[in-house]
């Protein structure tokens, strides 16, 4: 919903004085975008030099003083007033929030709701088989009494365990300047916006988008712009316009196993995209989430921007969630700031258990489970889609642990499963951009087993062409 008429150029009708500040604090601003006005105002809110109640000059007064149009401050207002930052009162105008809010939006809450129902099967997980995973036991019986003691007792040790640090290095997909080592890849994304993401900044995020990203840029204030996705990623066109027309400060990328799409860069995207960007400020974040379990090749930004891109690989999918490690590795520009406010807080990630990894990795029995699990999971996709396809049903082959099934209705569909005794995710949370023109659900299938194939592909196209059903009233 528009606040403009809630924000429109009539004076208060109390008549009481706009606080200038606003307009003198912000007039010498370079970045007069919307997004650079809505940060430089969330930056007064957040020092206190706008305290909790204070009105806002109007629309004109600001565009005014800043020579820009009223359209762009309205713009700037509407980003401020999503977070909570500004709240609209009508005709006694504008005014800054109690608090800005810190609520996430609850895409992640509506992709898996608490629910006491008992599903045959489970298709809405989003997580690896525990049956496929490493032997997590091993690699702790790996772990001697000695290497245990001296890590537990160390404060001042690296960050980063040299063992682990030359065994990324060995097939990073570009040659990093820093390496960082966090609690998994929500963890890293988060700590990277975080630092250097502003309320009212841009950052471009795919369309459909892992609900999570989304849920970190509302709390934080800043405003996604949808990249529209092919079979090999986001569309060049699209994060061009992102970075022209709404100065995008960062991109969140999913370079392999798209979530939820399961689309892998090509090479020949790499370098488009790669174009698009160079000349720019831009920051890439990539999250290589199903490293390991992934088919695709280990593709990045950061060959063609090493300057610009933090590229992130996760260890959750392929060796253990409880693991809650990842690795960020890029420029020191971006990564420093990130390992020094952490400083101030957990500190680093345990090298207990970076220690632990170090042994998966260099375990032969690990590194074939993993592999085994990655056959596994491209087999059972496989055997799904072609189930579909004697449906008539077409699903766009994609790689890692998902598939994204076309529907009529989401809800229809959802409801058709759920009688069925089948749990889905729906396609809803996902959605960034304008509701688009074909509904979908979100299918893990690393939970689908040879025996339940034909009859989820029964019960799935069965659902793909559910429609709503309304109970007629009858007229007196």
């Amino acid at each position: 919903m528009s606040i403009e008429p809630a924000i429109a150029d009539r004076a208060p009708a109390d008549g009481a004085p706009s606080d200038e500040s606003t307009g003198r604090f912000i007039a010498d601003l370079d970045d007069r975008t919307p997004a650079g006005i809505a940060a430089a105002v969330g930056r007064l809110i957040r020092s206190g030099t706008l305290s909790p109640g204070s009105r806002l000059p109007t629309v004109r007064e600001v565009a005014r003083e800043l020579r820009v149009s009223p359209v762009t401050v309205n713009q700037a207002w509407r980003a401020l007033a999503a977070t909570g930052a500004i709240v609209a009162r009508g005709r006694a105008g504008t005014f800054v929030g109690e608090q800005i809010s810190a609520t996430p939006v609850g895409r992640s809450q509506r992709l898996h709701p608490p629910s006491d129902s008992a599903f045959r099967v489970d298709l809405a997980r989003g997580t690896p088989d525990p049956e496929l995973l490493p032997d997590l036991g091993a690699a702790l019986r790996a772990l001697s009494r000695d290497q245990a003691g001296d890590l537990a007792a160390d404060y001042l040790g690296e960050a980063v365990l040299p063992d682990l640090a030359a065994k990324v290095r060995a097939d990073w997909p570009f040659r990093a300047e820093r390496l960082a080592v966090l609690d998994g890849a929500l963890d890293a994304v988060d700590r990277l916006l975080a630092v250097h993401v502003r309320l009212g900044d841009a950052v471009a995020v795919e369309d459909p988008c892992f609900p999570p990203f989304l849920d970190l840029l509302a709390v934080m204030g800043a405003r996604p712009v949808p990249l529209r996705l092919d079979e090999s990623g986001p569309l060049p066109a699209d994060l061009a316009r992102a970075v022209t027309k709404y100065a995008a400060v960062a991109v969140i990328l999913q370079p392999r196993a798209q979530n939820p799409t399961g689309a892998s860069f090509t090479a020949h995207r790499v370098r488009e995209l790669s174009d698009v960007l160079d000349g720019s400020r831009t920051m890439v974040i990539e999250d290589d989430h199903s490293a390991g379990i992934a088919s695709a090749a280990s593709r990045s930004l950061g060959t063609r921007l090493p300057g610009r891109t933090v590229h992130i690989r996760s260890y959750s999918k392929s060796h253990g969630a409880d693991l809650r490690l990842a690795v960020a590795g890029g420029p020191a520009e971006l990564l420093d700031p990130v390992v020094a406010r952490r400083m101030l807080g957990p500190g680093w990630t345990s090298r207990l258990l970076q220690r632990v990894l170090v042994n998966m990795l260099d375990d032969n029995s690990a590194g074939k489970a993993v592999a085994t699990a990655r056959a596994e999971y491209r087999r059972r996709s496989s055997a799904l889609r072609r189930a579909l396809a004697r449906h008539g049903v077409t699903v766009a082959r994609g790689d890692g642990i998902n598939l994204w099934l076309p529907v009529a209705d989401e809800n229809a569909a959802m409801i058709s499963l759920a009688a069925a005794g089948i749990k889905a995710a729906p396609g809803g949370p996902f959605v960034v951009g304008d509701r688009p023109s074909i509904d979908h659900l979100r299918l893990t299938i690393a939970a689908v087993t040879d025996a339940d194939v034909d009859w989820l592909a029964t019960e799935l196209a069965a659902a793909t062409t559910a429609t709503p059903t309304y109970r007629r009233v009858r007229r007196a």
